[in-house]
């Protein structure tokens, strides 16, 4: 009769200990029906579910096993499966898989805490814990330090919204970021992403700085504001603001393009997904100038912005052609697809207004980045503790993969 047996084994890592052990298994012609293992700071755990043939004894693998254990100074520990249980775990197995990302300068006990009682409370089973982050220095020198951790969990989500809504509760209320999104193969397969420009890409909003030098900057930010909340439509502010520059240099432009500071990381992490053949845009409300500013200083694939009308040096105050809206943020990332050949679900937009939220709910993975209240509700994931180069390690992209080569 076969036997179905679960091996865990902790210690002290070292190389060929899981040749050591497999070699045994080998001699008993043992099938290997799942495995897993990690290591933390030297420190082995390593678990196989194996199926033993009815024509070996099991004591004798099992002595074999303890001996050679023994020998390597690990503890080594059989748990016998029944056939019920095993069809339980198969079963199991075929549950959708959750990502659940910890994302924040630190991580505390309070928060990961918070986290998994949620997860408990969903009946929700946590199958692998990630480091993407890496060490964190203990002298805090980094100068902008991050850290995060990727749960792999199992289990039917009964409500998925009210599981977001206790995770964002847990976010606002520790100061970290929490994501969450099912495992699918998209996942592991995106190509695009287009990033808003103004207070996403870049710190500032470009046409409040310009206003400024107009002097109507008041005037003009508290439209903005209204605008990013989403309290007036975005086309009537956008005509109205830019009504109020009518009689600036254009001189200003390059002015104001050389104060441009980018967002923290968001170098970083143009230059990593480049790295990965990603094909990176700007679809932004923001003005074309700055735009193909942008677009040299970081050697983007796409920019839409919208046109500032300018006869003989002087800003008119209208817009040359079609204002660029949130649908319309959508309908050019659907259109980017489409000539890109790739489907939705392997894109990805970031944004901060609520003008970004009709192109970060059609791609596959859209992130509201230091967003308004009201955005960060209505978007699935969102980054508002770390930089730019947070959204990486949304990606499943680890500290040790960004820094190769």
């Amino acid at each position: 009769m076969r036997e179905i047996i679960l091996i865990n084994i902790t210690g002290k890592d070292k190389p060929g200990l899981t040749y050591s052990l497999t070699q045994i298994l080998a001699q008993y012609e043992i099938t290997i029906l799942d495995i897993g293992q990690a290591v933390i700071h030297d420190y082995l755990s390593l678990g196989m579910l194996i199926e033993i043939p009815s024509r070996h004894s099991s004591s004798s693998i099992l002595k074999d096993l303890v001996f050679q254990a023994h020998k390597l100074g690990i503890q080594i520990q059989f748990s016998p499966i029944d056939m019920e249980n095993y069809a339980g775990w198969m079963a199991k197995n075929g549950h959708e898989k959750l990502i659940i990302t910890i994302l924040g300068r630190t991580l505390t006990a309070e928060q990961l805490s918070g986290v998994t009682a949620v997860i408990a409370e969903s009946r929700l089973n946590i199958d692998i814990i990630t480091n993407l982050s890496g060490s964190i220095p203990l002298d805090h020198s980094e100068l902008h330090p991050r850290a995060c951790i990727k749960l792999t969990v199992s289990g039917r989500i009964d409500d998925p919204d009210h599981l977001r809504w206790q995770l964002l509760e847990i976010a606002e209320k520790t100061g970290i970021d929490i994501s969450f999104h099912v495992d699918n193969i998209y996942r592991h397969a995106r190509k695009l992403i287009v990033f808003d420009m103004d207070s996403t890409l870049i710190q500032c909003e470009v046409i409040d700085e310009l206003a400024k030098h107009a002097g109507v900057g008041e005037q003009v930010s508290r439209i903005t504001e209204s605008a990013m909340n989403g309290e007036i439509d975005f086309k009537d502010s956008f005509t109205r603001r830019v009504g109020l520059l009518k009689g600036l240099d254009e001189s200003v432009l390059a002015e104001v393009a050389k104060t441009l500071e980018l967002t923290e990381g968001a170098e970083r992490v143009v230059s990593t997904l480049k790295k990965l053949g990603f094909k990176i845009g700007i679809i932004s409300g923001g003005f074309d100038y700055f735009g193909k500013y942008l677009q040299s200083k970081l050697g983007l694939d796409y920019v839409f912005t919208n046109g500032l009308e300018i006869k003989e040096g002087i800003i008119t105050g209208n817009v040359s052609g079609e204002i660029i809206d949130g649908l319309r943020k959508a309908e050019i990332l659907k259109t980017i697809a489409i000539v890109e050949n790739i489907n939705l679900q392997q894109t990805i937009a970031v944004g901060d207004g609520s003008n970004d939220l009709p192109m970060i709910s059609v791609s596959g993975l859209g992130i509201a980045f230091h967003a308004k209240p009201i955005v960060r509700k209505k978007a699935k994931q969102s980054i508002s503790s770390v930089g730019l180069d947070g959204l990486l390690y949304l990606m499943g992209i680890s500290e040790r993969e960004i820094g190769q080569p």
